[in-house]
């Protein structure tokens, strides 16, 4: 393992109720997502962590190499979340690619826990606006891969 995987792990608390914002990169940030339905189906493993009560989803973006998820924990922890998501999502790719077997995350992931003074709100904002700041698209609504709770259904 890589020294900076383990520097991911150092000082990692898990609290139920907590918000966190996870980045999770695909390994060697191969841009797999550029790829429809490897990108809906990467999706519904987010959801599919929701639906279990796992988890509550406030906003995420699915980016060609990586995932941006703002999450409050709901149950368990942080650590077995993030891998359960990663393993049925990388089973489900692939599925889809006919590769049995494949490693598709790079190991660990990057977690930030909110402080409840952090406007949550804004950091949602900015997680779904990140294909517009990597140059992707002109416009947030331009891109298909984001989600957020704080819009009307």
């Amino acid at each position: 393992m890589p020294p900076s995987a383990i520097d991911l792990r150092r000082g990692r608390v898990s609290e139920i109720g907590r918000i966190y914002l996870i980045t999770a990169v695909t390994l060697d940030r191969v841009p797999l997502f550029e790829d429809l339905a490897l990108a809906r189906t990467t999706i519904a493993h987010l959801r599919h962590a929701d639906a279990h009560g796992r988890s509550k989803t406030l906003a995420w973006v699915l980016m060609p190499d990586h995932l941006h998820w703002l999450v409050q924990l709901a149950d368990g922890e942080l650590s077995r979340l993030v891998a359960g998501f990663k393993a049925g999502s990388a089973s489900s790719i692939n599925r889809i690619l006919q590769t049995p077997g494949q490693r598709r995350w790079q190991t660990g992931f990057h977690d930030h826990a909110l402080r409840t003074e952090e406007d949550i709100a804004a950091i949602a904002r900015y997680v779904i606006a990140n294909p517009l700041r990597a140059g992707i698209v002109t416009s947030v609504r331009a891109y298909p891969h984001w989600d957020t709770v704080w819009l009307p259904e």
